[in-house]
C-alpha cells in the first residue's frame, strides 16, 4: 500500500507540488516568526538582567514590599559575609552589593527627583553588558565622587560629562545630607522609564553619604540564565528565611512575563492561521483528487479491497505529502532563519525602550518540531473527511465513474 500511495502522489506532480508548497510555506513561516519572537524575548530578558537586575537579588525581609519608601530601614549590615556564601555556589559568576536611595539631584539651576543606586562600579560594569554608555565613560571604583546619569536625567537637566551636580538625600537617622559629584558618563538601558530617573554612584560614596557600611541588596550574576530557579532554591535553603528574601529577575521585572504572555497569544493566533491555511489547501486538493478517482476506488473494491483499505490509502497518500512538505519546510525554515540572522537586520527600539538591537532568528528544536507537527498534522487532518466519504461509496456507483 505504501508503494501504491507513493505512485499515486507522483501521478499528479503539479497538484502534489502545490500542496507541498503550501505546507512548506506554512512551516517556514512558523519557524521564522517563532524564532523572531523567541529572540525578542531573549533580548528583553538578557537586557533586563545585564543592565538592571542581575539574575537574583537578596534583600532584608520586607524590603521588596516596603523598602522603596524607606530603603535606609532595610540595610543588610554585613553584606560581604553573605556575598562570600553565595560566591561559593558553582553557578555564581559574581555578586555585588547595592544601596538604593531616593533624593534630589541639583545642577544649580533646577532640581530633579531621582532614584539612585550606590554600586560596586567595576563589578557592575562586567554585569552591565547590555548597558550602553551614550556619553562619557563607565563608572569605576576609583570615582568616589563620580556619578553616572540615566539618559533621561541628563537630557532633562541638560547635563554632560564633566558637569558638577549636588545630590541631596535623607540619612538613616532622618537627617538631610548633601554631597557634590562630577558627571562621568550617561547611560542607556532598554527601559526609557528607568533612564528618566536613574543615577548611579560608587558604593563607597553612597556609604559615606548615608554614614553606613551596609547595603540594601546583593545582586547575583550567574554563569547561565537557566540556572536561576535552581540557584534561588539553593539560596532559600542556605539563608535565614526570617531575615532575608530572594527575588529572581522574573519576579523583579513583571513586564517581562506580560510580554511573554502577549507574544504567546499572538503566536498562537499565527499557528491557528497557518493550520487553517494548510487545512483548506490540502482539503481542496484531496477533494479534487478523490472525486477524479472514484472509478479507481470502485475497481479496488471490486477486486476485494475493503472500505477501510480505501480510507487508509487516501490517508497514507496525504501523510506522505505532509511528511515531504513538513521535512522540506523544516529544512528550509532553518536555512532561511540562518540567512536572516547572518544579514544582521537592525531593529528599532521596542516600546518604551531606548536602544534598538540586531535581530537574530533563534532556531529552537522545540519550535522546529512544533512547526513540523503542525504541517504534518494539518495535512492528515484535512484528508480524513474526504477519505471517509469516498470509502463509503457503493461499488456499483463507483464503477459507473469509469465510463
Amino acid at each position: 500500500m505504501l508503494s501504491l500511495a507513493l505512485r499515486n502522489i507522483l501521478r499528479h506532480k503539479l497538484r502534489t507540488g502545490m500542496t507541498v508548497g503550501a505546507i512548506v510555506f506554512g512551516v517556514v513561516g512558523l519557524i521564522v516568526t517563532g524564532g523572531f519572537v523567541q529572540d525578542i524575548l531573549f533580548q528583553l530578558s538578557e537586557a533586563t538582567i545585564h543592565s538592571q537586575s542581575g539574575h537574583l537579588q537578596v534583600y532584608r525581609k520586607g524590603f521588596y514590599e516596603s523598602g522603596s519608601r524607606s530603603p535606609e530601614k532595610y540595610l543588610i549590615d554585613e553584606p560581604r559575609i553573605i556575598q562570600k556564601g553565595i560566591e561559593a555556589l558553582p553557578a555564581t559568576a559574581e555578586t555585588m552589593a547595592r544601596i538604593s536611595f531616593t533624593g534630589l539631584l541639583s545642577n544649580g539651576r533646577s532640581d530633579l527627583s531621582i532614584v539612585g543606586e550606590g554600586v560596586e562600579a567595576d563589578k557592575e560594569a562586567r554585569l552591565g553588558s547590555y548597558l550602553k554608555i551614550s556619553a562619557g565613560r563607565q563608572l569605576t571604583d576609583r570615582d568616589q565622587y563620580g556619578i553616572l546619569l540615566g539618559d533621561g536625567v541628563a537630557t532633562s537637566m541638560k547635563l554632560k560629562p564633566g558637569d558638577p551636580v549636588t545630590l541631596l538625600v535623607s540619612t538613616t537617622a532622618g537627617a538631610t545630607n548633601t554631597m557634590d559629584f562630577e558627571v562621568v558618563g550617561v547611560f542607556q538601558t532598554f527601559s526609557k522609564e528607568f533612564d528618566a530617573r536613574a543615577v548611579r554612584i560608587p558604593l563607597a560614596g553612597s556609604q559615606e553619604l548615608f554614614a553606613s557600611s551596609g547595603a540594601n541588596s546583593i545582586v547575583v550574576s550567574l554563569h547561565r540564565t537557566d540556572e536561576t530557579e535552581a540557584t534561588a532554591l539553593t539560596l532559600g535553603r542556605q539563608l535565614d528565611a526570617q531575615r532575608y528574601e530572594i527575588r529572581t529577575w522574573r519576579e523583579l521585572n513583571d513586564f517581562y512575563q506580560k510580554a511573554v504572555d502577549l507574544y504567546d497569544r499572538q503566536f498562537g493566533v499565527l499557528r491557528l492561521i497557518v493550520l487553517l491555511m494548510v487545512l483548506l489547501t490540502v482539503a481542496n486538493t484531496v477533494n479534487m483528487s478523490v472525486f477524479e478517482r472514484i472509478g479507481e476506488f470502485g475497481t479496488l473494491l471490486a477486486l476485494g479491497n475493503r472500505s477501510r483499505d480505501i480510507f487508509r490509502l487516501v490517508i497514507l497518500e496525504n501523510a506522505l505529502i505532509g511528511l515531504i512538505g513538513a521535512l522540506t519546510g523544516a529544512a528550509a525554515g532553518i536555512v532561511v532563519a540562518t540567512a536572516l540572522t547572518a544579514l544582521g537586520i537592525e531593529m528599532p527600539p521596542l516600546p518604551n525602550a531606548n536602544t534598538g538591537y540586531v535581530v537574530s532568528i533563534r532556531v529552537l528544536p522545540a519550535a522546529v518540531a512544533s512547526a513540523f507537527a503542525i504541517g504534518l498534522g494539518a495535512t492528515v487532518l484535512a484528508a480524513i473527511l474526504p477519505a471517509l466519504r469516498v470509502s463509503r461509496n457503493q461499488i456499483a456507483e463507483s464503477l459507473r465513474q469509469n465510463h
